[in-house]
């Protein structure tokens, strides 16, 4: 019995075995995988000698192409992301009345805006928080009192409860509700917080994203330092410092983002070189802005760092004249800047000089 059973299967495990077999030699021929083989690099193939640049040139191309572009800030499109932002800042949702103090608010003043802003400063230093989540929050409390009037006992709570959106929005790790209530002295409850944050919310039809000033300056700055030999790390710390005092004037507010942050990279290139011209065909081009386009900011902001405008609010001159910001705060500004810097006509001419 066992003889008959091996003589009946025998051709059938020949067969099988002769299938793998079989098999296995189309897989080989599929897939080749003799060590004895070298394999072709791209260089060899000679039908793409033609078609390819040589190291050099691609390096040229490339320099040509991201010279004004910062490689964590999507090479090749840079240029149309922010023609979209310029385009975004302008729209009127998402722009603040410039004077709704004296249109919509009865129970405020411009310094208490001032104030406001001056201790948002102080409680972001407090958390931690980025800086574009203190722009944010700014921009928040502007939008919703351009709307909406509101009594000044409420102002405190309106400046935390617009933080506390913007710190959703921009932190990886936000601060709480209660955090904002204790950095309130507990002067509201969670409950008031919560509430005016709905407020706000529905206020901002739940367009919580916006360009800010620290949007543009950063692509300004990088522009900048194209043709300045300054220390890039202490012209890009003056620029914030300028930046964000800036957010501490209510006339600032009839401005731009994109020119508030232009305006700034001006006054600093200024303050680094008072005999140099501090406008170039480059940042024209790239802001937008001509010279003479941004005298009126320049000057406030110029103000402001002479503490002729708000000398009384020192948080953010506090928080710059710190070891970890380079003293920028302590940097001194010429008192004038020469009108010359302000004509179209000149500036044609030194550059072409």
């Amino acid at each position: 019995m066992l003889g008959m059973t091996h003589n009946e299967n025998s051709p059938r495990v020949s067969r099988l075995e002769t299938k793998r077999t079989a098999d296995s030699m189309v897989e080989r021929d599929s897939h080749p995988q003799s060590p004895a083989k070298k394999r072709a690099f791209l260089g060899e193939i000679s039908n793409l000698k033609d078609v390819m640049l040589t190291e050099q040139k691609l390096k040229a191309v490339q320099e040509i192409e991201t010279k004004f572009d910062d490689s964590q800030m999507c090479d090749g499109y840079v240029t149309d992301i922010y023609d979209y932002l310029r385009n975004k800042e302008k729209e009127a949702k998402r722009r603040p009345l410039h004077d709704y103090i004296e249109k919509v608010q009865k129970d405020m003043t411009a310094n208490m805006r001032g104030v406001l802003v001056d201790w948002l400063v102080e409680v972001a230093e407090e958390y931690k928080l980025q800086s574009n989540t203190l722009y944010l929050s700014v921009s928040y409390v502007d939008k919703f009192l351009s709307i909406n009037p509101i009594n000044k006992k409420k102002l405190q709570l309106l400046g935390v409860s617009s933080m506390l959106i913007a710190s959703k929005f921009e932190e990886i790790n936000p601060p709480t509700v209660d955090d904002f209530c204790y950095i309130t002295d507990n002067t509201y409850r969670k409950e008031d917080v919560m509430k005016m944050e709905a407020e706000i919310v529905k206020s901002l039809k739940f367009e919580v994203s916006s360009p800010t000033i620290l949007t543009f300056l950063r692509r300004f700055a990088s522009i900048s330092e194209e043709d300045c030999k300054d220390p890039i790390l202490e012209f890009e710390l003056l620029g914030c410092y300028l930046a964000e005092l800036s957010l501490l004037d209510y006339g600032c507010l009839k401005f731009l983002p994109s020119m508030i942050a232009s305006s700034v990279i001006f006054l600093s290139r200024f303050i680094f070189h008072p005999d140099k011209h501090p406008w170039n065909a480059n940042l024209q081009k790239y802001s937008g802005y001509k010279a003479a386009d941004l005298k009126e900011c320049v000057v406030i902001i110029q103000d402001l760092q002479l503490g002729k405008r708000g000398g009384s609010l020192v948080a953010i001159r506090e928080k710059y004249n710190q070891h970890k910001f380079k003293y920028v705060g302590l940097m001194k500004c010429p008192l004038e800047i020469p009108n010359l810097f302000f004509e179209e006509m000149r500036l044609f001419r030194v550059l072409k000089a």
